[in-house]
């Protein structure tokens, strides 16, 4: 018996995405399998850690406990959407300047969080309390990452 499947048309990253996909498929795989959006991490499949974090109509989403299917008509964006030919976004670079990142592995998602959050007009405290509150690092401690929202906040732009 062949898996049910749907055709899903979507935009990824300003990229239009029309596809047949397996109902039960997760965001995450067809980000990662589907259209190559490798940079959407997948840690504990549960929803908890938040590595899987994307953006979703703008709003920050697991695209570990979304299926594909769900985004039909939608627009997504991925931590790949952030920079441009210009350079890195403003958290990108303040994550670097300030050392927010060791491993990496849950970075993309908490870009993509306070990305989120700061398009929303949050404040910094909001993005460094409930925004990060919502994502596991086990290398940083947060400090960085904290100095890094202050510093992107100040800089005033996305």
């Amino acid at each position: 018996m062949s898996e049910a499947t749907r055709e899903l048309s979507t935009t990824v990253n300003g990229a239009e995405v029309t596809m047949d996909v397996p109902v039960r498929m997760l965001l995450s795989d067809f980000l990662r399998h589907q259209v190559a959006q490798t940079g959407t991490h997948v840690g504990c499949e549960q929803g908890v850690c938040g590595a899987c974090t994307v953006l979703v109509d703008g709003e920050a989403v697991r695209s570990c406990l979304m299926l594909a299917v769900q985004i039909d008509g939608r627009s997504v964006e991925t931590v790949e959407s952030l920079a441009d030919e210009e350079g890195l976004s403003d958290f990108q670079q303040a994550m670097k300047d300030q050392h927010g990142l060791q491993c990496g592995f849950c970075t993309p998602g908490i870009l993509m969080s306070v990305s989120g959050a700061r398009r929303r007009g949050l404040s910094a405290e909001t993005a460094e309390t409930e925004v990060l509150g919502g994502h596991i690092c086990r290398c940083t401690g947060y400090t960085s990452i904290r100095a890094a929202i202050r510093q992107a906040w100040e800089v005033g732009t996305e």
